[in-house]
């Protein structure tokens, strides 16, 4: 919860509310990949995201439009458990 306190604190702060909505969800089918966030309507999944890369994210990939290349979840490159 605390990487949602802190969109929705950041989203506010840089007047996003109308634009862009915070909000906890379950697995998003990355589970394998640590805490997860997904960026819609470009469906941009994030893995391992920690609370320090929040405002790294809400500046480049909300505000400026550029994804935060480091953080995106490549499904195709990467092996299913137990497939290893």
């Amino acid at each position: 919860m605390e990487l949602v306190h802190e969109f929705k604190r950041l989203v506010k702060e840089k007047g996003l509310k109308s634009e862009v909505r915070a909000q906890r969800a379950g697995c998003l089918d990355a589970c394998d990949f640590g805490p997860s966030v997904v960026v819609y309507p470009e469906g941009i999944f994030y893995g391992g995201v920690q609370l320090s890369d929040v405002s790294e994210i809400v500046e480049s990939h909300l505000i400026n439009n550029i994804p935060v290349k480091r953080l995106i979840i490549n499904f195709n490159k990467v092996e299913p458990p137990g497939n290893k």
